[in-house]
């Protein structure tokens, strides 16, 4: 079979991570789609569009589909319920139906956001209870891409950060904004999270699917892939000040939940599954952070 790979959403800051970890390997042919943000080498393309999603991929036919794209904001999709249908619900089902057509595996990116947070760790086969949009939108996302063939697979992934083409691109690295100003941060002590370099999951996903077409009987169904650095936003604040030796004073912790969209509590995810089958990788969160980080610091 070819290897050929069709990465969606490969100009965000996952994408991206996912697209050049492929161009990296060159027996690999690689497809990067985008739309607002698409330049250079990537194709524009709407994946709202089911027409347009047909053509690409019937015309590309690719082996492999990582399906990136969708709305990650949790607030901006309780505040957009019909945008976020049509990217995480009604585009996933539009790329899931073409891809049987041409046999196609696909490997949907999902998010820990789909657990309410009480009872970490959380298996691959941990029942789901999202508590809010986004966490139901991604959940159905998942269930549409393994009813369409239950041969595909879901990814959940956690809070990333990674190489940033704006400071505010992550809901990690925008909290450097104020800290390298020196200007009061007040961040959350509450919500205990995973911060994830996305380099890391873009390697591992492209073992999986290289292990996918080796052996496909062994990996199909839900993984898991995450840092396992337990750390509130306020922990990630101290450690951003801390690699380039600023102040912290300024950075003041708020025990209470976070405002907006209910968050959950602790998802910590098991990655037992995945790790059985690849060679993970797991960046400290004090270096990977610092390397992201070293264009944004002027002093």
């Amino acid at each position: 079979m070819a290897k050929r790979v069709l990465v969606t959403g490969a100009s965000g800051l996952f994408g991206r991570a996912i697209y050049k970890e492929f161009l990296s390997d060159n027996s690999w042919e690689t497809l990067g789609l985008a739309f607002s943000r698409a330049k250079e080498s990537l194709k524009k393309l709407d994946i709202t569009d089911e027409n347009q999603v047909k053509e690409v991929i019937n015309t590309f036919r690719p082996s492999v589909i990582i399906h990136s794209a969708a709305e990650r904001k949790p607030d901006a999709v309780e505040n957009d319920p019909d945008g976020t249908k049509k990217l995480n619900l009604s585009a996933t089902d539009y790329i899931c139906q073409a891809a049987k057509s041409v046999g196609a595996w696909v490997l949907y990116i999902s998010t820990d956001y789909v657990f309410d947070g009480k009872s970490p760790p959380y298996d691959e086969d941990a029942k789901p209870n999202p508590l809010n949009k986004y966490g139901q939108s991604k959940l159905e996302g998942e269930k549409i891409t393994l009813g369409a063939s239950p041969e595909n697979s879901v990814l959940r992934v956690p809070i990333l950060y990674g190489d940033i083409e704006y400071i505010a691109e992550s809901a990690v690295t925008i909290l450097f904004e104020k800290i390298v100003k020196g200007s009061e941060l007040i961040a959350s002590d509450y919500e205990k999270r995973y911060p994830t370099h996305c380099d890391d999951i873009a390697y591992v996903i492209r073992q999986l699917a290289d292990r996918r077409l080796q052996d496909p009987e062994k990996v199909h169904g839900v993984f898991h892939w995450s840092s396992n650095e337990e750390m509130t936003k306020y922990d990630m604040s101290i450690a951003m000040a801390s690699a380039f030796s600023l102040s912290t004073e300024n950075i003041k912790a708020d025990r209470t939940p976070s405002k907006g969209a209910p968050r959950p509590y602790n998802t910590h995810l098991s990655c037992k599954k995945m790790e059985a089958l690849v060679s993970g990788r797991q960046t400290p969160f004090s270096e990977g952070i610092k390397t992201v980080l070293q264009p944004y610091f002027n002093k």
